[in-house]
């Protein structure tokens, strides 16, 4: 997405100004952010399955393709990296991407006279031409179930399973806080919509592969705390990700670890890049101590209780600088 073709919208649009304008548009692309999780290929996946059902062409990019993790998705076959030259569309839809460049090259790739933005992160800066950002949904596939059900759209299994992956990778099983009573009733009409809950389970949360494990061992290793154990951390190097032959989808979720661990208020996960940079994953069990104001001063966001960022230096000078931000806060609030 270039920078001259999306205006900064103000207001959120209604879902019946999001879906006159995907009446009016043929070619649409549908893209969601790097390093992308259940919610982004949820969400991306879901849409696209729903816009061809509309006699829509639809084409579907993420910079990383789809991860190993969730290639059971049904309609997976849609979602492919994005090309070297750019192509142009009737419509674009951006779907769980906090910031424009969080697109990488699927929004590079991709061109088109107008710009929908839909998402739940609270730091988005609205970009876009049509903009809708609820904060209080746990997921952006939380989102498109309400815009579904505004619409008259009809959620076949396929959708629904995608809706329902979005909704419980980005709630941690239906148990973070952000998790409301509407969560879990949209969780029971999906199941009603053909989801089967014992296969889909299992295969987000019983499948892992064995270098996983060996990537958490490596990265117990490594930990450390602060702040009179109110704040714990672990690393990652590119020599140790190396050695150990994981992939980037393979540490997803590992911080939870810490995160479990009794009197931790905040969690940081540190990785290595290959460019120089750092990212940085924070997560909070309390609002109190807010990471996505700790990234945004680092360059990321997020949400209150889950955020990231990626900050140029060497492992050991991000770490420093960042454990000292996180412990100015939690200490600020203990």
């Amino acid at each position: 997405m270039s920078t001259d073709v999306a205006a900064t919208a103000v207001r959120n649009a209604s879902f019946a100004e999001i879906a006159d304008a995907i009446r009016q548009a043929q070619s649409i692309v549908v893209l969601s952010h790097v390093r992308p999780d259940g919610d982004a290929f949820g969400s991306q996946i879901a849409l696209a399955l729903s816009l061809k059902q509309l006699g829509k062409e639809v084409t579907v990019w993420n910079e990383d393709g789809i991860l190993e993790k969730y290639a059971f998705l049904p309609g997976v076959e849609m979602l492919t990296t994005p090309p070297t030259e750019p192509e142009t569309f009737d419509l674009g839809i951006a779907l769980d991407t906090a910031t424009r460049p969080r697109l990488g090259l699927a929004g590079d790739a991709a061109r088109a006279p107008k710009w929908i933005n839909m998402d739940h992160h609270l730091s988005n800066p609205r970009y876009g031409d049509l903009v809708h950002i609820d904060a209080h949904a746990p997921a952006t596939g939380q989102i498109l179930f309400e815009f579904f059900r505004s619409c008259g759209w009809p959620i076949d299994p396929e959708i629904a399973e995608n809706l329902f992956v979005a909704i419980s990778t980005d709630t941690g099983s239906f148990q973070y806080p952000n998790t409301t009573a509407r969560t879990f009733v949209i969780g029971a009409e999906l199941l009603k919509c053909g989801v089967d809950l014992g296969r889909v389970s299992r295969l987000l949360y019983e499948s892992y592969p064995r270098r996983r494990v060996e990537l958490l061992r490596e990265l117990l290793g490594t930990m450390r705390f602060e702040a009179e154990g109110q704040v714990a951390s672990f690393s990652l190097s590119l020599k140790a990700a190396s050695e150990l032959g994981v992939l980037p989808e393979d540490n997803e979720g590992l911080i939870d670890h810490l995160r479990a661990i009794d009197g931790v208020v905040v969690a940081v996960f540190f990785e290595e890049l290959s460019d120089g940079k750092v990212r940085i994953s924070l997560r909070s069990k309390t609002e109190a101590a807010d990471v996505s104001a700790i990234c945004q001063s680092f360059g990321g966001g997020g949400h209150k209780l889950a955020a990231g960022a990626r900050v140029r230096g060497t492992l050991p000078e991000v770490e420093e600088r960042v454990l000292e931000a996180v412990c100015d806060v939690v200490n600020s609030h203990s």
